[in-house]
């Protein structure tokens, strides 16, 4: 069955923020709290519940210290963010072919807006977006990708959801859509993603058209 609805992450998806992230973990738990984060811990909770919930993980008792922090040091580093190879070829497509977009992150949409300013593509063929303020509960959580669906007015049996992390797969198939894990985003290795049962697994951009 065609998808009438695309919803992709966005980091580690269609951006290469994933080296920017881990920056800026690095540098909050340096800065506030004089030691280095343990790299693969914190690579396991990117892409989850939001930005305080990893923060929680390095310390419970100092997390608006640390988003504090980590914001003020990643925020700038978007005006060098590069995305995927492939994307900017596939939106377009995607798009040529009917196909409805949107974007499901736990970014807050101020942040979004950042890599909307670098890449003005991505809010030209971006029909909804949903961001962390948008719902109370977030990834793995279905309740992002409902939240698009609803807004589209999408049943989510004609939806794709499109991301890097174990949580996007959980989450797409929690909310009963369609699941596809993209190998390309520098988090999470593949056999990671591929315990979580994705409807597929692709390694480059041009592999979704076959899958949607």
């Amino acid at each position: 069955m065609k998808a009438r609805v695309i919803l992709f992450d966005l980091d580690g998806t269609l951006i290469d923020s994933g080296p920017i992230i881990i920056a800026s973990m690095r540098h909050a738990s340096v800065t506030v709290l004089g030691r280095e984060p343990d790299e693969e811990a914190v690579r396991a909770v990117i892409g989850g519940p939001g930005l305080s919930e990893q923060m929680h993980a390095l310390d419970p008792d100092r997390v608006d210290e640390l988003v504090e922090v980590y914001r003020a040091h990643n925020e700038p580093l978007h005006a060098t963010l590069e995305m995927f190879d492939g994307i900017a070829e596939l939106l377009p497509e995607l798009c040529r072919r009917g196909h409805q977009l949107g974007i499901v992150t736990a970014k807050r949409c101020a942040t979004v807006q950042l890599a909307f300013d670098r890449f003005p593509i991505l809010a030209e063929l971006t029909d909804v977006l949903v961001g962390a303020e948008d719902t109370e509960r977030h990834k793995p959580d279905p309740d992002p990708v409902l939240e698009a669906l609803w807004r589209l007015g999408a049943r989510p049996d004609e939806a794709v959801y499109i991301g890097d992390s174990p949580f996007d797969i959980r989450a797409g198939k929690a909310a009963g859509a369609r699941a596809i894990a993209v190998g390309w985003g520098g988090i999470h290795p593949d056999e990671r993603l591929l315990a979580e049962g994705p409807d597929a697994l692709v390694q480059h951009p041009e592999e979704i058209l076959a899958r949607v």
